[in-house]
């Protein structure tokens, strides 16, 4: 869900536009793009309401249920910027094809898994196919579409795509108290078939592909360097720390050092430009969206988890919970970007996560007899109306702080932090979703806490870093 929150732009829709024509079929066309990243939208928060009736199926402890939201998480964190790339040097109908029925045959094989290893494996190809669809259905539109009826095309398929994110519990829920878990997964096919068809009918032959080389050897490490990491953070925080715990954890940090190396000697063809960092505002950004998505990335995952497992609500009841912080965050945006424009983008940024934590410290009233209405409903609420001063701002901020030549770069670096802090916040929760009965609760609470603090971090960063000037309005989305 918290991902569905980010305002997304990559570089490879930033690089598109120069070759952007108007389609015959344009609502064809965004009919195309608005189903494919939707299967990533939809799965990335139905699954937070799935866990609870994964975990009976399949007899899990709280690490394996932290790696049926990771396993997805870790590949399109680390493989996004690559995807977007690859869709510059392949083609984006191309690629959009062929994540979404790569998407597609994992989904199966996730519904049909006979255990909970070859969920997980199913879990990491969705996250690898949802890593190349999403930057390419993106950068479609932007190859597709231009000047205002770019941005029109965009800001349909980007409020839809919140919507989605936002109803994917909802439906969840209701698909699992009516039938099974599997049913998550296997609802993708049909909506891949359609992606898939449509895209062969309405959607441009690719062009041909630039010459670039792909930053292969920057994506595994960047992968590899995750997953040892994520691993031993999994581990230590449901098991404690072991010897092999901090060994993959040094290996994994290691690893994600070299990747820096990497990335620093291929200079402007990385799909992390270290050039990036020079500015300072573009650091506190980068901060600020860690530590902010990394928190509503934990809270999340356990909200749906605490109602169904303390508070003995139903999948679809645990997934309609959360259905205020979009309808707020929708409602609220317009008017917190408005104000923004006329202030700049530091207060809010600063104001926002603070709101934010609140929100978090109303979360704690919630516990085994608390009403919906009186403790969870506020606690929604005022997540949302902090978040809606964040989203536009840091979205426009990210554009500017950085040099025309960056613009996409540090867009796609943004939206792959968000997610990152979500992976890593995910793999802290382990002793959260170990406890049981009114441990659960008190587990719950002081998660609810960190979560806070970390919000008013976030707050502190952009205070610290985040340049004092007005952002001029930039048509970059």
């Amino acid at each position: 869900m918290s991902n569905a929150l980010h305002a997304s732009c990559d570089a490879a829709a930033a690089r598109s536009a120069k070759h952007a024509g108007q389609a015959k079929h344009p609502v064809l066309v965004i009919a195309t793009t608005i189903l494919a990243s939707c299967l990533a939208f939809v799965d990335g928060s139905v699954i937070t309401v799935g866990l609870p009736a994964i975990g009976a199926n399949f007899h899990a402890d709280a690490s394996d249920l932290q790696w049926v939201v990771n396993a997805y998480m870790l590949p399109l964190s680390a493989l996004l910027l690559l995807g977007g790339t690859a869709g510059d040097r392949f083609g984006r109908r191309r690629l959009l094809i062929a994540g979404v029925g790569l998407f597609a045959l994992a989904s199966l094989a996730c519904g049909a898994a006979p255990d909970l290893r070859w969920l997980l494996v199913g879990r990491f190809i969705q996250g690898i196919g949802a890593a190349i669809l999403l930057p390419n259905s993106l950068a479609l539109l932007g190859q597709t579409f231009s000047g205002k009826a770019k941005g029109r095309a965009i800001g349909i398929w980007a409020a839809v795509g919140a919507a989605a994110g936002a109803i994917g519990p909802v439906l969840g829920g209701w698909l699992i108290d009516v039938g099974s878990w599997r049913f998550i997964f296997l609802i993708n096919l049909p909506l891949a078939a359609a992606a898939i068809g449509l895209a062969y009918l309405y959607v441009h032959a690719d062009r041909d592909g630039g010459t670039d080389s792909l930053d292969g050897f920057g994506a595994i490490l960047a992968t590899a360097g995750l997953g040892l990491t994520t691993w031993a953070l999994t581990e230590s925080s449901g098991r404690g720390w072991s010897a092999l715990a901090l060994s993959m954890l040094a290996a994994g940090c290691c690893l994600l050092i070299l990747f820096v190396l990497v990335e620093r000697r291929r200079g402007e063809k990385a799909m992390m430009p270290l050039a990036l960092f020079g500015s300072r505002t573009f650091v506190g950004l980068t901060l600020l969206t860690f530590l902010l998505y990394g928190a509503l990335g934990g809270l999340f995952v356990l909200v749906p988890y605490v109602l169904i497992k303390a508070g003995g609500y139903s999948a679809t009841e645990a997934g309609a919970a959360l259905l205020p912080l979009p309808l707020v965050l929708s409602l609220a945006s317009p008017v917190a970007g408005s104000f923004a424009a006329k202030v700049g983008a530091r207060w809010p940024l600063v104001l926002g996560p603070v709101v934010v934590a609140v929100g978090f410290l109303l979360a704690l009233r919630i516990g085994a007899s608390h009403s919906y209405w009186r403790d969870v409903l506020p606690a929604m609420v005022i997540i949302a109306l902090g978040m809606a001063g964040v989203v536009a701002p840091l979205t426009t901020a990210v554009l500017m702080s950085v040099d025309a030549r960056h613009v996409g770069s540090a867009s796609g670096f943004n939206s792959a932090v968000a997610r990152t802090g979500g992976l890593v916040a995910t793999a802290l929760i382990g002793s959260v979703m170990a406890a049981t009965g009114p441990s659960l609760l008190t587990a719950f609470g002081f998660a609810a806490a960190i979560g806070a603090t970390t919000c008013v971090t976030a707050s502190l960063s952009a205070f610290m870093l985040i340049a004092s000037s007005r952002f001029p309005p930039r048509s970059v989305v």
